[in-house]
């Protein structure tokens, strides 16, 4: 355990560790500790690149938005990250589970996660994923396509029943790419509004008695930072809980308005203001409902990104420095297989040097990854010290959602190990993918 630290400058500095977990704190000579750990310490013992995850950081925002959203239900989206640490963090500090597959389904009811508090999403679910989701005893599962309702409703079988909803595009523009909006027409996701395909599923889990309609669900993009989208889907879906109370006599008492909660990835960027989107859906939801004559239905959010984003760190090691006409590139032991988001999303990260110090002016430089693709950039035009060289470690904030979840095996480097901190300790929860593995998947001859 790290004890000496060394003071923090002024906000808004070069130096801002403002997106770092709450637990970060200065070393002497250019080091930084997280959850009492310092990062070199990590790198030496685990080797790199590696993710570290701050428990204590994760616990902190489950309970921010338990304390938030207090009438809410809190499902944690495992898609951004998952493993059995994760499960037991999240189910100790009272929030439920999204998942999208078998594998995290399996996985989190493993590790003693309670079915009944999961929800299972996908717009193209397998009979796998079903047959799993009921044999289980999954609490809900979310209706993608109208195709889903006859093969739940048949897996499920005489006498049985299913708790469902039913997810709606309810015709809102929102997100921070276009790869990552689900709240409109001509992306994969749900059932339109606006066309009347969701009513008309509606109708149709209606007239299955295995199916239990307990509410509506949409999602309506990711890394949003501003609430208005969110009270506008609100409103829309509070009036389709209204239309099928009046068609069909039947008052739903489940609202999920899915996640999406925008993060800062560098200093100054936005980031959505919880409790300003807590009293916002609270006014709207009483609202909208008190307009129209309907009780108002339990919410359910869905954060994922927001709850383990800013609790995780990329810790890489440098492997070559090469300048390029006027352009450095400063290339790592990792990359687009830790990290695709770059090349998906153009998403920008704020790497820093630790270690040591320097007092070399800082440069532009491009750090890129080993992997065979010109798009193998992690962070293009970011500041380093102008003396980087090989063998030094880059940390990158921020980087606990949906990089190892989307890890590849792109060139057969394997994928880095996750090394939880907290309390001065550091222990491994997910071991490094070797060589042996690669090798053992590959059976034929």
């Amino acid at each position: 355990m790290t004890t000496a630290v060394v003071p923090s400058p002024e906000p808004g500095t070069e130096d801002d560790l403002s997106v770092w977990p709450a637990s970060t704190a200065r070393l002497p000579h250019g080091g930084l500790a997280v959850g009492g750990v310092g990062l070199t310490e990590v790198a030496e013992r685990f080797a790199t690149p590696v993710y570290v995850l701050d428990e204590g950081e994760v616990r902190d925002r489950c309970r921010t938005y338990r304390d938030a959203f207090p009438e809410a239900e809190v499902l944690y989206a495992a898609k951004a990250f998952l493993s059995r640490a994760m499960v037991r963090w999240v189910r100790e500090e009272g929030l439920g589970l999204d998942v999208c597959s078998a594998g995290e389904l399996e996985l989190a009811v493993v590790a003693g996660f309670p079915a009944d508090r999961i929800v299972l999403h996908g717009n193209a679910k397998s009979p796998q994923d079903l047959d799993t989701a009921l044999r289980v005893g999954v609490g809900r599962i979310v209706i993608d396509s109208p195709s889903e309702i006859a093969r739940i409703a048949a897996a499920v079988g005489p006498g049985g029943r299913q708790k469902v909803m039913v997810r709606v595009v309810p015709g809102v523009a929102a997100g921070g790419h276009e790869k990552i909006r689900t709240g409109t027409d001509g992306q994969k996701f749900g059932l339109s509004l606006g066309d009347g395909s969701a009513l008309d599923a509606v109708d149709r889990v209606l007239s299955q008695s295995q199916l239990e309609l307990t509410g509506l669900h949409c999602h309506i993009g990711s890394q949003i930072a501003e609430t208005g989208p969110y009270l506008s889907a609100l409103h829309r879906m509070v009036g389709l809980l209204a239309r099928i109370r009046d068609l069909h006599g039947r008052v739903l008492p489940e609202l999920d308005l899915g996640g999406g909660h925008g993060i800062a990835y560098r200093p100054g960027e936005a980031a959505l203001d919880l409790p300003a989107l807590a009293r916002g859906l609270r006014e709207e939801l009483a609202r909208s409902c008190a307009a129209v004559g309907l009780p108002v239905p339990r919410l359910a959010l869905e954060p994922g990104r927001a709850v383990v984003g800013p609790a995780g760190v990329a810790v890489y090691r440098v492997l070559a420095v090469k300048h390029t006409g006027d352009t450095v590139f400063v290339a790592v032991d990792g990359g687009m297989s830790d990290n695709p988001r770059p090349a998906l999303y153009g998403v920008c990260y704020a790497p820093r040097l630790i270690g040591r110090t320097s007092s070399a002016a800082p440069r532009a430089a491009t750090v890129v990854g080993r992997h065979c693709e010109a798009g193998d950039v992690l962070a293009a035009g970011v500041e380093l010290p102008g003396d980087v060289r090989p063998g030094d470690l880059l940390a990158v904030p921020v980087a606990g959602a949906y990089q190892l979840s989307m890890a590849s095996g792109y060139n057969m480097v394997g994928r880095p190990p996750v090394v939880a901190v907290h309390g001065g300790t550091a222990r491994l929860l997910v071991r490094r993918e070797t060589l042996a593995d690669l090798r053992a998947r590959d059976v034929g001859a």
